[in-house]
């Protein structure tokens, strides 16, 4: 690396693109827009003008429940329909998730997509980290997180009947998850972020008890 050329400070920002038209090319839960733009390069002046689609999202939360008492750890089930050609099953295991909406801290929304979701109260919220899932392509920021919980009393069927959901809720050892991890049955970014936290910090959590 050049000296003095530091990554925690990005050499370009927000004023080094130059947006000259957007167009929006389908509006519905999500949207779709075609965005043309330039932006300056690396080697000096300014790219040609460029063209891409941008799947225009929420902002989203997902919050891995764990229960320090009985080193269980909470997953919900559901279908997905990105995952309508996956070639085991489109149910997928994951953490409880949802979508930002406007006005809204990611920390309120785990809070009641746990109550929603799973019917389940978080007691203390650990945030782990932000990240874009897929930049070239989606505009959404996804912030996860691990949440305390008393699994005792939890299971069954789960969700909101105004948004149809369907949600089936496990209640799993740490053990039998990471089994499943390893047998790539959690293959979705939110389960492997948080688990690979929590496995780093599962023995100073339980420490705390």
């Amino acid at each position: 690396m050049a000296e003095g050329n530091s990554l925690e400070t990005p050499r370009f920002g927000a004023a080094d693109v130059e947006l000259t038209r957007t167009e929006c090319l389908y509006q519905g839960f999500f949207n779709l827009e075609r965005r043309h733009l330039r932006h300056r390069l690396f080697k000096g002046g300014w790219s040609n003008e460029i063209t891409r689609e941008m799947h225009v999202r929420y902002d989203a939360v997902g919050v891995l429940l764990y229960d320090v008492e009985r080193d269980r750890v909470v997953l919900v089930e559901q279908v997905r329909v990105g995952a309508l050609d996956d070639p085991l099953s489109p149910w997928k295991l994951e953490p409880v998730a949802g979508l930002i909406e406007p006005g809204e801290m990611p920390a309120d929304v785990a809070r009641r997509e746990a109550m929603e979701e799973a019917g389940c109260e978080i007691q203390e919220l650990f945030e782990l980290h932000s990240y874009y899932p897929s930049p070239g392509a989606c505009n959404e920021r996804v912030t996860v997180f691990c949440g305390l919980v008393d699994s005792s009393n939890l299971g069954g069927v789960h969700g909101l009947d105004e948004e149809n959901e369907d949600i089936l809720v496990h209640v799993l050892s740490f053990a039998r998850a990471w089994e499943l991890l390893e047998a790539g049955r959690l293959d979705n970014a939110m389960c492997l972020i948080t688990f690979y936290w929590l496995a780093r910090e599962r023995a100073s959590l339980r420490a705390r008890r």
